[in-house]
């Protein structure tokens, strides 16, 4: 992690009284689970650059973890990319200059304002590029996004989330680090530690003066804050209206005015509610629950087996699930950590599997294996698919070439057509294939749906 701060002009030198860091001496501190160093690379009457590294310990960052018994815990970004993390080990280095405290002398410095050059990274965001420039143009810099020089022989480097931002601007070093607070954590959409009000006050202490009237100041209050709890409490001076649903990037224009998961789960409750037989249904990829709630609602269903890999989406189910057994004559699904790559007796031979959203998210090359599983083994009476349409990612105006930066593909709607006609051929079930959402010319709808019923005499 590392952050680069360059001011050009005369008095640049006085960002050394601004950091309170002596240039002639580096700055190397560690605490429990990370290094902080920072140090002068250029050092003149018109040229100052300073560059700040941190350096988490790996096993530190893990310690404490509800995955504590997963290998896959020590495999992420999370030691390398500037996020929360960063701002909170980095704060110690730069509270002077935050706070804006320094010798008196000096104290007119505090509101001058620089031409900098700022490079951070990398940062790992799922927001698009003209998002990333709207966030911090307004603010008074030109961006320059860069992704990393690698050389592979797939496009590794066009499907990456990782990037380097370059800010240029005639700012106050004070203002910059403000910005910097709010932001970081923006672009990387990720806390590092427990959330509650005191996230408000940080708003507060560094958002005075810009953040109520930035223009994407929706989208920095919502990935700032997460909780809709939290959000409702943000003083109305702080911010624009806040709408009632959040899409999640409402600056790139991925989600239609409808929202789309809302259309996906009325068209399946609605396919599952006509069904002769429903008494048994298995949400495979159950996600935070959201679904397999409504599910519970429907009438003549007896059992639902919620299966879900992600232990921390898997516990946000089962409060869900806690709350809504209030209603009277709801059936509180069963929560089930599992894979589609161990077979599990479980859900052998239920009326309904539904896979919502969930074949992209599987490697195209282990995906027949998958389905041999779900058709050959577990044997549904319905099968109901759904998936993103590629195609219509261009009425979105997405930069990025799939929806989610953990899709392994996405398919056209001829493709889609083709799979579903040979899974249903080579494993004797009948197969209605629709769209969900609003549907262009050309394009079709933003969504695909299949729906697999095994055919009479079909079974093992």
């Amino acid at each position: 992690m590392q952050l680069a701060i360059k001011a050009v002009g005369e008095g640049a030198r006085a960002l050394s009284f601004l950091l309170a860091k002596n240039p002639q001496n580096l700055y190397d501190r560690t605490e429990k689970g990370y290094r902080v160093r920072l140090t002068y690379t250029v050092f003149t009457e018109t040229e100052v650059e300073v560059i700040l590294f941190v350096t988490p310990d790996p096993v530190e960052l893990v310690k404490n973890s509800p995955d504590t018994f997963k290998i896959t815990q020590y495999i992420n970004d999370r030691e390398f990319v500037v996020s929360s993390i960063f701002c909170s080990y980095a704060r110690s280095a730069l509270a002077t200059a935050i706070n804006g405290r320094t010798i008196e002398e000096y104290l007119p410095w505090v509101t001058h304002a620089f031409q900098l050059n700022v490079s951070f990274g990398p940062v790992a965001t799922d927001l698009s590029d003209s998002v990333v420039t709207g966030l911090f143009e307004p603010l008074g810099f030109q961006v320059k996004i860069e992704r990393g020089d690698v050389d592979y022989l797939f496009k590794l480097k066009d499907k990456s989330s990782a990037r380097f931002l370059h800010l240029q601007g005639r700012v106050t070093l004070q203002n910059t680090l403000n910005y910097l607070y709010v932001l970081i954590p923006v672009l990387d959409d990720y806390k590092h530690y427990f959330m509650d009000e005191r996230e408000i006050e940080k708003l507060q202490r560094y958002g005075e003066g810009w953040l109520a009237n930035h223009p994407f100041n929706e989208v920095i209050i919502k990935r700032s804050l997460r909780f809709r709890e939290l959000i409702d409490k943000v003083p109305p001076e702080l911010m624009t209206k806040i709408p009632e649903s959040f899409p999640s990037d409402p600056l790139d224009n991925r989600e239609p005015a409808i929202n789309l998961n809302e259309l996906r789960y009325q068209t399946i409750v609605k396919i599952i509610e006509t069904l002769p037989s429903k008494e048994t249904i298995v949400d495979f990829g159950s996600g935070e629950g959201k679904l397999s709630v409504r599910l519970g609602l429907i009438p003549q269903v007896q059992e639902i087996l919620a299966v879900e890999p992600t232990e921390r989406l898997l516990l946000r189910a089962m409060k869900r699930f806690a709350q809504a057994s209030l209603q009277e004559g709801f059936i509180s699904p069963t929560p089930i950590w599992g894979s589609f790559y161990y077979y599990d007796e479980r859900v052998r031979n239920k009326d309904v599997m539904i896979l919502g959203e969930v074949i992209e998210h599987i490697d195209e090359h282990r995906l027949p294996r998958v389905m041999d599983t779900i058709f050959g083994s577990y044997q549904p009476k319905t099968l109901i698919i759904t998936t993103p349409n590629v195609e219509y990612n261009q009425v979105y105006e997405m930069e990025e070439e799939m929806r989610h930066k953990d899709h392994r593909f996405e398919w056209t709607r001829a493709e889609f057509i083709a799979r579903c006609n040979s899974w249903a051929d080579q494993y004797s079930y009948g197969v209605k294939i629709d769209g969900i959402g609003q549907e262009v010319e050309g394009f079709g709808q933003p969504s695909q749906i299949a729906i697999f019923t095994r055919q009479v005499g079909s079974e093992k």
